[in-house]
């Protein structure tokens, strides 16, 4: 099996992880289908793809609203006459000590890093149980396999994500629906996520960490790429990804 001409749907695609996976597989031959918040960056992004080549579209979409996420899906297999992947990417990480009391950051958090990959789930499942084969791929984080001070709720969201694709994989194998599931436990990768970050001293000790020892997307993408082009009965399905530097 190869990545050229998979139809992929990516969220999350409008920079970092997102944007470098979407511009490696496109670069493949694979036909990708961008969905974020941010048009004037997804656009400029399915911009360059096509003047590189490859084949893109994009759709502006909120991945807490489950049907902004069917419309992503739909546009995909409209477009392109198929669906073969979705890699659940869109996530934020406003981290901070449980004792700050962040709320409503928390409840972002659960909104999108959880519920947001629910919803990518569930606008595929009808698609991929029908053709019988299909490919659900989701960032989680080394916080959802080991538990950091600052990260509780963010850490909580990729623990239940980890939980939510080894379940889906297991599932499919006993209702024969040859779905695969690829989590990616990404370390300390330099994109937009520090952002959110509003507790002063969190974003201090991340962005410490980052100078340091981060390293770019591309290294997430080549992974991405790596299990979308294995065998339809090969499933690699969890992934640890840390700079080399990092402890």
């Amino acid at each position: 099996m190869s990545v050229k001409d998979k139809v992929v749907v990516i969220t999350g695609a409008s920079s970092g992880i997102g944007e470098a996976t979407a511009k490696l597989l496109a670069s493949n031959g694979a036909k990708v289908v961008l969905g974020a918040r941010r048009e004037e960056k997804l656009a400029k992004i399915v911009g360059a793809i096509e003047s590189a080549g490859g084949t893109a579209a994009y759709k502006v979409t909120d991945v807490r609203d489950p049907q902004e996420v069917k419309d992503l899906v739909r546009l995909a297999k409209d477009k392109y006459g198929a669906l073969d992947v979705i890699f659940n990417n869109a996530g934020i990480m406003p981290t901070s000590p449980i004792s700050a009391l962040h709320v409503d950051e928390w409840n972002d958090m659960i909104d999108i890093n959880l519920k947001g990959v629910l919803n990518g789930v569930a606008a595929v499942m009808p698609e991929f149980t029908k053709q019988k084969h299909g490919q659900i791929i989701t960032t989680s984080s080394v916080a959802g396999i080991k538990s950091f001070p600052g990260a509780g709720v963010y850490g909580a969201t990729k623990f239940a994500v980890r939980n939510l694709m080894e379940v889906i994989r297991t599932e499919s194998a006993q209702e024969g629906t040859n779905i695969r599931t690829a989590t990616l436990y990404p370390a300390a990768i330099n994109t937009e996520l520090l952002k959110t970050i509003t507790d002063k001293d969190a974003k201090e000790g991340m962005d410490e960490l980052y100078d340091q020892v981060g390293i770019a997307p591309i290294s997430i993408a080549r992974v991405v790429n790596f299990a979308i082009d294995q065998p339809d009965e090969v499933n690699v399905n969890e992934f640890t990804i840390y700079p080399t530097k990092q402890a």
